[in-house]
């Protein structure tokens, strides 16, 4: 069976995440490839695109900024994935964690 081939609605395209990915600024194509997590080209441009304005094109502090949010989010899931808190060395000696919130 292949489906409800007699439905009058459109099909949604979706585009080809390969050509999304070349498409993407050289400096977050390199960012993206030393990446931990497997980010979308979509939500990474997304982000860039935001950072680039708050930091009014600076893309070496784009990167900085990308490095921290995919700590941030590193730290987040770690328990629930691996089942054990973040390394320490993510945490100042007061117990905070040392990356910057929001």
């Amino acid at each position: 069976m292949r489906g409800n081939l007699a439905t009058s609605l459109r099909r949604r395209r979706r585009p080809c995440p390969i050509k999304q990915y070349d498409r993407l600024p050289p400096e977050l194509r390199r960012w993206l490839a030393q990446a931990a997590l497997p980010w979308s080209p979509a939500s990474a441009l997304r982000l860039w695109q935001k950072l680039l304005g708050e930091t009014a094109g600076n893309t070496e502090a784009v990167c900085r900024r990308l490095d921290l949010i995919e700590a941030r989010m590193l730290m987040r899931d770690a328990p629930r994935i691996w089942g054990f808190p973040p390394p320490a060395a993510a945490q100042t000696a007061g117990g905070e964690s040392a990356l910057p919130r929001g």
